[in-house]
């Protein structure tokens, strides 16, 4: 399931990311991102997982297609977890896009929030 979270910047969005993913998930979620990027230009991105199981195989390709198709419409991403696996992920996906990514433990969401905002 992806919730959207609350914030004060059009250009900046959170989401919370819990369970296993699946195509059914993306059909919100990119559309949201998308309108975003159409309004704004770059966005940003806080990318919350909490008691996250992964992705189905759709889902993983259409984060893949997200991803390819805009790799540099994404300034800044934080992804905030409490798992190693979720900061070697933050790691990962630096190839895949233009975006600085950073990792932020679950107790440093505040910090996350705020670093997305920096030059705003």
């Amino acid at each position: 399931m992806i919730e959207q979270l609350p914030s004060a910047a059009p250009a900046i969005l959170g989401f919370k990311l819990q369970g296993k993913l699946h195509d059914q998930d993306y059909q919100t979620f990119v559309p949201t991102l998308e309108a975003a990027i159409a309004a704004h230009g770059k966005i940003r991105l806080l990318a919350q997982f909490e008691d996250f199981h992964g992705w189905d195989l759709h889902a993983m390709w259409d984060d893949f297609q997200f991803g390819v198709k805009h790799y540099s419409d994404l300034e800044r991403i934080a992804i905030v977890g409490d798992r190693k696996w979720e900061e070697w992920m933050a790691k990962l996906c630096k190839p895949f896009t233009k975006a600085s990514v950073n990792y932020f433990d679950v107790s440093q969401t505040d910090a996350a929030w705020a670093w997305l905002r920096e030059g705003a």
